[in-house]
């Protein structure tokens, strides 16, 4: 019943937008903003605009107790001390992982999406790596896929619908990598399932069994 509710909660606020934790804190945020407004107004004789914030007061300084955030900084660390010649990144979040790796160096990043925001050290390419990229084959000495493989196939993020379409993700990539280059990949793990359009969650023992079978070990 907990896990129901979580995903309740999840397609409403995330996907819907409506987000009734967020809605019940902010009205509860009215009174305290009123009142800072008045002793504002008291010490102040500039001119005011109105434009509340009612939630943040009840939010933490930063979100350091995500596991994506904890993932993005570690993987980017294991990067800058190995220092590899070109580091490609695939579908890795611009905002988040790809952003802690261009802060010291240049990432080539590709995602089945398009990127229309010119950012320095980032390199964007569009291309769906289910597809063989062909003109890529041995690219890169140092390769990233962080919390994306999981989305092949799904249709979540405009690709096309592909029960496999991780096992060709994977193999494709595997294609971009040079030989003894380092592989730098992260799935949802627990028990095997697909949760449709979201997600799948991969099981340990399959995730060996597709590392294994394209020579990672």
């Amino acid at each position: 019943m907990a896990e129901l509710i979580k995903k309740i909660y999840w397609l409403f606020s995330v996907q819907f937008g409506l987000d009734a934790r967020r809605l019940g804190r902010s009205i509860k945020g009215i009174p305290r903003y009123v009142v800072g407004w008045f002793q504002f107004r008291r010490l102040y004789k500039g001119k005011m605009n109105f434009q509340p914030c009612l939630y943040d007061w009840y939010e933490e300084g930063g979100a350091t107790k995500n596991e994506y955030f904890l993932q993005d900084l570690y993987v980017a660390r294991k990067i800058h001390a190995a220092k590899p010649e070109k580091h490609v990144d695939i579908g890795s979040r611009i905002d988040g992982f790809v952003a802690h790796v261009a802060s010291f160096r240049e990432v080539e990043v590709f995602d089945i999406r398009p990127v229309t925001s010119e950012i320095p050290d980032i390199v964007f390419r569009q291309a769906n790596l289910m597809d063989s990229p062909a003109e890529f084959s041995e690219y890169c000495d140092s390769l990233s896929c962080l919390h994306a493989l999981e989305h092949f196939g799904l249709g979540r993020y405009g690709d096309p619908i592909d029960p496999y379409g991780y096992e060709a993700g994977l193999r494709n990539m595997v294609k971009v990598l040079r030989s003894g280059g380092l592989f730098y990949l992260s799935v949802p793990i627990g028990e095997q399932r697909v949760e449709f359009n979201a997600h799948r969650v991969f099981s340990p023992a399959l995730v060996v069994r597709l590392a294994t079978a394209h020579g990672y070990h």
